[in-house]
């Protein structure tokens, strides 16, 4: 791979490996190291891609196993963050920010998959593939966020709701 090659395919793909990777671990610090061990990776490889298709296949296999990686780890499963709300970028639309916030709040197969789904318009074979995993158990699993996410939004609904009734004035 060329230089202009390698350039061309980090300015392409370098946003989606990171949004792809904060959906699975929920953390900007570790989707920025999970993006830059991608891009290395993409750097050294020395096999040549098929054509432009298989390039992108390569690089959201290897962002989805970096992901999980940085969940197996050590450091992951035994450390508590410092700050326990995370800064989130300010939404326009506060629907589309509580279904982001619904989202984020899935298990991470669940949340990586309807990312890759609905946010990358990726069907459900490249969702598979992407995720190593069977086409059947992704529909299952986009299935079953959507039921989780229906019942996090209604009940967050039915909260506000509660909150605006108006009690009963009794003489």
């Amino acid at each position: 791979m060329t230089q202009e090659e390698f350039a061309g395919a980090a300015r392409t793909y370098g946003d989606t490996v990171y949004r792809i990777a904060l959906h699975a671990l929920n953390n900007p610090q570790d989707a920025e190291d999970v993006t830059q061990t991608v891009l290395l990776k993409l750097y050294e490889c020395k096999k040549e891609f098929e054509s432009e298709e298989h390039m992108k296949h390569w690089i959201l296999r290897v962002a989805v196993n970096e992901s999980r990686h940085v969940l197996r780890s050590f450091w992951r499963r035994t450390s508590v963050p410092l700050e326990e709300w995370r800064e989130q970028a300010v939404q326009e639309d506060p629907a589309r920010a509580e279904v982001l916030e619904a989202v984020m709040a899935l298990e991470p197969k669940y949340r990586v998959a309807v990312y890759l789904y609905y946010y990358e318009g990726l069907s459900v074979a490249e969702v598979a593939g992407a995720m190593k995993a069977n086409v059947s158990t992704v529909q299952t699993w986009l299935l079953r966020a959507r039921a989780r996410l229906k019942q996090a939004l209604s009940d967050e609904e039915e909260r506000e709701e509660s909150v605006y009734v108006r009690p009963e004035i009794v003489p």
